[in-house]
């Protein structure tokens, strides 16, 4: 049996978690940790090929970067993230997303359209290396 007293006291502090959670996430006080400073950002265009391939091409010149084969699960699912939400603000595809490689080696995938940000280290080191290995390829 657990004293009543306990169990007040337990109420008490969950209540006071959550009061104090709403109060920051209600304030508008940013609880991001800041992004290092971007050291170079990459136009990429994705493009879905009949064979099921994806080509990776320059966002300023349009030369092709590479070509993904196989399932490449993160990278079509975070393309289809970005992708999906142009389609649901009726904008086209043409731009380029922007793929910033920042100073402390983190890659973050932006869609200057829609301002929607994926931070790929979140999604750990492999994820985000299906990302750096196309920025690491030979460029034009």
């Amino acid at each position: 049996m657990v004293p009543p007293a306990a169990l007040a006291i337990l109420g008490s502090l969950l209540l006071i978690t959550v009061l104090i959670v709403a109060a920051v996430r209600w304030s508008g006080l940013e609880i991001r940790h800041p992004d290092a400073p971007t050291v170079q950002v990459f136009p990429l265009r994705f493009l879905d090929l009949p064979d099921g391939t994806i080509d990776v091409r320059d966002g300023h010149t349009d030369q092709r970067l590479t070509v993904v084969e196989g399932e490449a699960g993160f990278l079509r699912g975070a393309l289809r993230v970005l992708s999906h939400d142009r389609m649901r603000r009726n904008l086209g595809n043409q731009a380029p997303f922007e793929l910033h490689q920042r100073q402390d080696g983190r890659l973050t995938l932006i869609d200057p359209q829609t301002g929607m940000r994926l931070d790929l280290e979140s999604f750990g080191p492999q994820h985000a290396g299906s990302f750096a290995r196309l920025i690491h390829k030979e460029r034009p």
